[in-house]
């Protein structure tokens, strides 16, 4: 009853607000007639603001999860409004700029995702082979398609996704900072909670048609759900693991499988005492369940064949790896040469840290662009330069906390989150677009990483932020100069693996001469803080 009475005098205000917000978007969105646009817009949008208001109140309420809440959703769903009509007027002259879309998959899959809802026929279609190049899996496809056919059935409304995926985010962000309060505290759950809110690559995915932010919602619900039970032996923390492995395996099976490893290994590790050995077959099973999934998606769309499950993974991990190498020399032209001065069996390793290294921000800012493309790639490569030097010296900050289980998970945190950034660039060939937006799927745990530097460094003045930066520094400062030379000037430059020499001997140079530093220092001065240097 005081759930509903809660519910009930949050519509003073979420019923007039969507009501008006979304009128606006009905008169905006250029359908032929604006009226049942508006029926659909409000719904959608006090659909969200209940969802997000009961996940507030859940959490413990407070004005900083509210800003953030809101914050998040607003600045997607607003971005997204904001690209329909940019797009067109400064992107590029392709068919998904001039649509309004930022990405190709969000561009073919709604479209599409229209036409099916308009046709009649039945949805189940979406998990035939007929659609599979479109959606591998199905699930963004069918249910857009069931937004499309029964909230806006007369004219296509791209908005309405772009509504239910800003509010999947900002949900997520509920959940991720639920559970990181719960396990590390609020000191770690704030920093979080920012980076959550405005990462800029999840603000482009945030506002598009993408699954990403539903893979995102799903995973910290299931991140939740583990950290429930883990702290607490709350058995309602089951449903909410249900729920988001349930959402995985819809959206993206292979996702599932990833997320089920790491939350397995987050309960081993974590664990105050034995583990259920319930608990682990039921993880056991669920795996399966997924490879299974995902085994049949990849047979949807017929790139491989093979006897067994885990040969089929693996071929087809495979197979996408080198078709992705294979575009990148097509579309770059100066990768092919590269790739001629190395022996084959090094061409994948060269991807794998040229998929780390995207979107590179020396291109970013050089290569020349529309200015909404070009914005755009250089915020989404800030984002990421940014994050990364945090997310290392938080993994180094885990060496140093003192409670054992903490620090298992920190370093679990930490090498999953590697894993899974390598396994990105890995399977996207290093691509601009694609390896970014697989990549920030678990930015639940890199978060959590880089959000663990910010108190340390805080509290401790430790010296390895700085160093990180300093390397940073010395590679943007050399690849600043080369893309100059290629772009902007024909100015004298260090042949490529001279230049990746020199990176690689001054990067060396600052680390290891930074922890000769700090060991000196610490005989010097036995018994004072710092003594690894961390």
């Amino acid at each position: 009853m005081d759930k509903c009475r809660e519910w009930l005098g949050d519509l003073r205000w979420t019923l007039p607000v969507s009501l008006a917000l979304g009128l606006g978007l009905s008169l905006l969105d250029g359908a032929a007639d604006w009226r049942p646009g508006w029926g659909a817009y409000a719904f959608l949008l006090l659909l969200v603001a209940s969802l997000l208001l009961l996940a507030w109140r859940s959490a413990g309420g407070g004005r900083f999860l509210a800003g953030m809440l809101f914050l998040a959703f607003l600045l997607r769903l607003g971005l997204g409004v904001a690209f329909t009509f940019l797009q067109p007027q400064t992107g590029y002259d392709a068919p998904i700029y001039q649509a309004g879309y930022t990405y190709v998959d969000a561009y073919q899959r709604d479209v599409i995702a229209w036409e099916l809802a308009a046709s009649g026929q039945s949805l189940s279609v979406i998990f035939g082979k007929e659609y599979a190049l479109v959606d591998q899996y199905g699930g963004m496809l069918g249910f857009s398609a069931l937004a499309y056919r029964y909230l806006s059935p007369d004219a296509h409304r791209p908005w309405l996704v772009i509504i239910l995926s800003a509010g999947a985010y900002a949900l997520s962000l509920a959940f991720a900072w639920r559970a990181a309060r719960l396990v590390f505290g609020e000191k770690v759950a704030r920093p979080l909670a920012w980076i959550y809110a405005l990462y800029p690559e999840t603000l482009m995915l945030g506002s598009s048609q993408m699954r990403e932010p539903f893979l995102m919602l799903f995973i910290a619900l299931a991140f939740w759900g583990v950290a429930a039970w883990q702290e607490g032996r709350n058995r309602r923390a089951w449903v909410w693991l249900g729920f988001g492995l349930a959402g995985m395996l819809l959206f993206s099976p292979g996702v599932a499988v990833a997320a089920l490893v790491i939350l397995a290994g987050w309960l081993l590790l974590g664990s105050r005492g034995r583990v259920s050995w319930k608990a682990m077959l039921l993880a056991g099973l669920a795996i399966l369940a997924a490879l299974g999934l995902f085994s049949w998606a990849i047979g949807r769309v017929g790139s491989v064949s093979a006897d067994s499950v885990f040969q089929q993974i693996y071929d087809w991990f495979r197979y996408t790896a080198r078709w992705d190498t294979y575009e990148l020399e097509q579309i770059s032209p100066w990768v092919d040469p590269l790739f001629k001065q190395l022996p084959e069996s090094l061409h994948l390793p060269f991807v794998v840290v040229y998929g780390f290294l995207q979107p590179v921000l020396p291109a970013a800012l050089i290569e020349p662009a529309p200015w909404l493309p070009h914005t755009v790639s250089i915020l989404r490569a800030l984002g990421w330069y940014s994050l990364a030097p945090l997310m290392a010296s938080g993994l180094l900050a885990a060496f140093r906390v003192a409670d054992r289980r903490l620090r298992r998970l920190w370093l679990w945190g930490g090498l999953a989150s590697i894993g899974w950034i390598a396994l990105s660039a890995f399977r996207s060939g290093g691509d601009l677009w694609d390896n970014p937006r697989y990549r920030a799927i678990f930015l639940l745990w890199q978060a959590l990483l880089a959000a663990q530097a910010l108190p340390w460094q805080r509290g401790k003045r430790g010296p390895w932020l700085g160093r990180f930066l300093v390397v940073e520094g010395i590679f943007l400062a050399f690849f600043t100069e080369w893309y100059i030379a290629r772009y902007a000037a024909p100015i004298p430059t260090l042949p490529f693996w001279a230049m990746v020499s020199a990176i690689v001997g001054l990067s060396l140079a600052v680390l290891l001469g930074g922890w000769g530093w700090d060991i000196w220092r610490a005989r010097r001065k036995p018994g004072r803080e710092g003594k690894s240097g961390l």
